[in-house]
């Protein structure tokens, strides 16, 4: 089995993971409460220029402005509120980026209004990252229109497909009469003509909406939403390598295959609805995986461990042989526990989301050898994930640098808050996270129970007060909606003693009278 993609809707979320061999590689959640804003444009409001930083704060509508650097401004600069026709005209005609050395003052000012779009989610304090280099991506292709260039997927190595591509886009450009650049995905890879021009033709009717949209609009407004999480995610992630893509729910189901059928032909064979009894992430191991990836210390096979700590600033992950004593001398065991890391560090980045600067303190080899196997290793290992990725080699004190593209938060930071009680020291499920948490237990325990015999008496749930006010006040449409499918009461007691993140369920048997 190469790869799956299974994806699991509910009302309060929805899931998509991706297993590859059976391990899991990815997993991306959306909250009813916060779904990913990444891809979306908006209009924006320029609050406030900051020189010192060659940076703009912008109010696109979120709760704090989002953060716009000088570097991601197109030039000529953008200016939509007093001419949006003149606006239009000029992205036809394409635009060069902003020089590196241009100042913030001489590119907008304040109360402008400015077309943007979110390069990475608002995270933590920080608001969401803008650019006016504006990107639709499809399947295949990412269609700039404020550029003029035709670009390749880096990923794509074969240089005669490479040019192949070039041509066959330049072409399909020429006939579309189609101002704006295009860069071809790592999908794109061996696509044909048809695939490719069907592709720019969506992206280019796209464009024309989100112009029209533009003209008489008042910022802050949104202008175009990025595809639903688990659309998107089949639209990024199913490739040749995918041999099923799994959706438990129905309505789901039927939406991403009329989206398959149109943009993605020769895909529909993968999809299937799932629905089986025991839930789809419980068959396929995905949620204790998913509880492990919240924990920071990773065990290997070989009785070794990572330990994987996230900071404001960067990631650190140091190795440590624990109980792997499997080689004939001290250097063989350090070079095979780190050769072990090697291959298992990328897919922790990967699943985990982390990104930004990560330094990997491996542990120490005398051997110049040993240390190039094992970097050649990491290189190999991170070829896998698609996030833009620099390695640096063994620096003078032994660590290895490298950096990950950051867009969204990490796993933790969206299903974990900082602790109360140990002063951000350590991590805990949100309230969100387990009250999901419970009536996803709750739900598999009543079809675990009805696969035996029918279930009899209603449904006691014990947790923190957190927990029980979010049951009963965001999630109570939720919690009554479970309620009625499963044609059971679900009573709230409050548990003082409980941690945050601990909670029972207990099937309360119905006394005869």
């Amino acid at each position: 089995m190469a790869e799956e993609l299974l994806i699991n809707v509910n009302p309060f979320e929805t899931r998509v993971a991706m297993v590859s061999h059976g391990l899991l590689q990815e997993i991306h959640v959306g909250r009813a409460s916060g779904y990913s804003i990444t891809g979306n444009i908006y209009l924006g409001k320029v609050e406030r220029i900051v020189p010192g930083m060659q940076a703009a704060f912008v109010d696109i509508g979120l709760a704090r402005p989002g953060f716009l650097h000088a570097r991601d401004i197109d030039r000529p600069r953008i200016t939509l509120g007093d001419n949006p026709a003149a606006q239009n005209n000029a992205s036809q005609k394409g635009s060069q980026k902003a020089p590196p050395k241009l100042d913030i003052r001489e590119l907008l000012h304040e109360g402008q209004t400015v077309m943007v779009q979110v390069e990475k989610d608002p995270i933590s304090s920080k608001g969401a990252r803008l650019s006016t280099q504006l990107a639709l991506a499809s399947k295949y292709l990412v269609f700039m229109p404020n550029e003029q260039h035709v670009g390749i997927s880096q990923r794509i190595d074969e240089e005669e497909e490479r040019q192949r591509l070039r041509e066959t886009l330049g072409q399909i450009k020429s006939e579309l009469d189609l101002p704006g650049g295009v860069i071809a995905r790592t999908a794109s890879e061996r696509a044909d003509a048809e695939h490719l021009r069907s592709d720019l033709g969506l992206l280019q009717r796209v464009w024309h909406r989100i112009q029209n949209r533009s003209v008489g609009k008042q910022a802050p407004s949104v202008i175009f939403e990025e595809l639903p999480l688990h659309t998107r995610i089949v639209r990024d992630l199913a490739g040749p390598e995918t041999e099923n893509i799994l959706i438990d729910d129905e309505p789901t189901y039927r939406r991403i295959r009329s989206y398959v059928e149109e943009f993605i032909p020769g895909y529909q064979d993968r999809l299937h609805f799932y629905h089986e009894t025991r839930p789809l992430f419980e068959r396929h191991g995905v949620e204790d995986e998913v509880s492990r990836a919240l924990q920071s210390v990773v065990a290997l096979k070989s009785g070794g461990s990572l330990v994987i700590e996230q900071t404001e600033a960067m990631i650190s992950v140091d190795v440590n042989t624990g109980g792997f004593l499997g080689g004939h001398s001290l250097e063989e065991t350090v070079f095979r526990a780190n050769m072990e890391a090697a291959a298992a560090i990328p897919r922790q980045l990967r699943l985990r989301n982390l990104g930004g600067i990560i330094v990997i303190d491996f542990i120490d080899m005398e051997d110049e050898e040993h240390q190039r196997q094992v970097l050649r290793a990491l290189e190999k290992a991170v070829e896998l994930d698609p996030a833009r990725t620099r390695l640096e080699g063994f620096s003078s004190l032994g660590l290895v640098q490298m950096s990950r593209k950051r867009t969204r938060e990490s796993l933790a930071q969206s299903m974990c808050a900082p602790c109360d009680n140990c002063s951000g020291l350590g991590l805990v499920r949100t309230p969100e996270s387990t009250s999901i948490a419970v009536m996803r237990a709750l739900s598999q325990d009543f079809q675990a129970r009805c696969r035996h015999k029918p279930v009899e008496g209603d449904y006691l749930i014990r947790a923190t007060e957190s927990v029980v006010d979010r049951l009963l006040d965001e999630d109570a449409k939720h919690l009554a909606q479970l309620s009625e499918q499963i044609d059971r009461e679900i009573r709230i007691q409050l548990e003082p003693s409980y941690k945050e993140g601990e909670f029972d369920i207990v099937l309360v048997q119905k006394v005869a009278r």
